[in-house]
């Protein structure tokens, strides 16, 4: 009897599918990892087209900022103004957007790198602190943060410089960003693609750590408070707007100490060192109206430029996954 039911499995077995049906496939490691690298390209799409749209729509603002930063003259808004306005007058209306090609050849790979680094590290954090697919504590939040920042800012430094210069010179010294590389290099030196790298990295720990910290911290409030997973549109950008404005404000004068090394070949100055050009921009032009010029700008740029960035990669990964959902079920 026994036999006979062994015998009954076996055939069972061996009937074929019927048509049309397929087993299921086991699941592997080669799964989990086009699983894992379509993840990271989502993350790097969304991440460039994110910097793109933000960058672009500050450029203006951010042009004028790195020129007031750069110079010894003194800030307000009246002069921001003027300086706009001059520059329109003079030169067009799209002169206002200098720089932005070569902004946006450093912001494209730059955002790319950040937003898919900051995905990846926490994955990472959350597997090592056992918080995998939760949000994570502060202290990893934090450093996810100023890890994706520093990552993305030693992979693109060089296109930074270049793009400083290019904002504060006059078209006619630079025809575009191939032409800033090879004058830079003949004429001061290849170390100075890499002037202001160390200040840069100093201000970005602070910056991106206290930005990613802030978006990520105030989604997990409000996904406590209200009960829902994903804010609004209008939510994210004010989520965004107060990690820039939180962000800025804390590293910005070490922004204002990199631009002015990043721009001294064409400025006539020789700064050398951070703790150097510190002390000669209090002494020359004192604490707050050196080192702390052009903040007041930041705040309505920074917020704007972060608020715009984070939601727009946000948005762009929730549409990804679902053409990609689509995709599956069309199949």
């Amino acid at each position: 009897m026994d036999q006979v039911r062994m015998g009954n499995a076996v055939q069972e077995r061996q009937e074929p599918l019927p048509k049309g049906e397929v087993l299921p496939r086991p699941y592997s490691s080669q799964t989990e990892g086009f699983k894992q690298g379509r993840t990271v390209l989502n993350s790097l799409l969304s991440g460039a087209f994110a910097g793109a749209l933000a960058k672009t729509a500050v450029a203006p603002l951010d042009r004028t900022k790195i020129i007031f930063q750069v110079s010894s003259k003194r800030f307000s808004a009246k002069e921001a103004y003027r300086l706009i306005y001059r520059t329109y007058l003079k030169d067009g209306f799209f002169s206002l957007w200098r720089g932005n090609s070569a902004t946006m050849v450093r912001v494209i790979p730059y955002a790319a790198i950040q937003f898919c680094a900051h995905e990846q590290y926490k994955r990472i954090l959350g597997q090592y602190y056992g918080f995998q697919g939760k949000a994570l504590p502060p202290v990893p939040r934090l450093l996810a943060g100023s890890l994706a920042g520093t990552t993305a800012a030693m992979l693109t430094y060089p296109l930074d410089m270049v793009r400083a210069r290019m904002a504060v010179t006059p078209k006619e010294m630079y025809s575009n960003i191939l032409h800033v590389f090879v004058r830079i290099s003949r004429e001061e030196g290849l170390k100075t693609l890499c002037r202001g790298f160390t200040p840069t990295i100093l201000g970005v720990i602070p910056y991106a750590g206290l930005s990613f910290f802030t978006y990520e911290t105030l989604k997990k409030i409000h996904a406590e408070r209200t009960g829902c997973s994903q804010p609004y549109s209008y939510e994210r950008l004010a989520f965004g707007a107060c990690a820039g404005l939180i962000g800025q404000s804390a590293s910005y004068p070490l922004d204002v100490v990199r631009r002015r090394m990043q721009t001294a070949g064409v400025t006539g100055h020789t700064y050398g060192t951070i703790a150097g050009t510190m002390r000669e921009i209090v002494v020359e032009e004192g604490v707050v109206r050196g080192l702390y010029k052009g903040l007041s700008m930041n705040w309505v740029k920074g917020p704007i430029a972060v608020g715009i960035s984070f939601t727009t990669f946000d948005l762009t990964q929730i549409l990804l996954r679902k053409f990609q959902q689509l995709g599956y079920n069309g199949r």
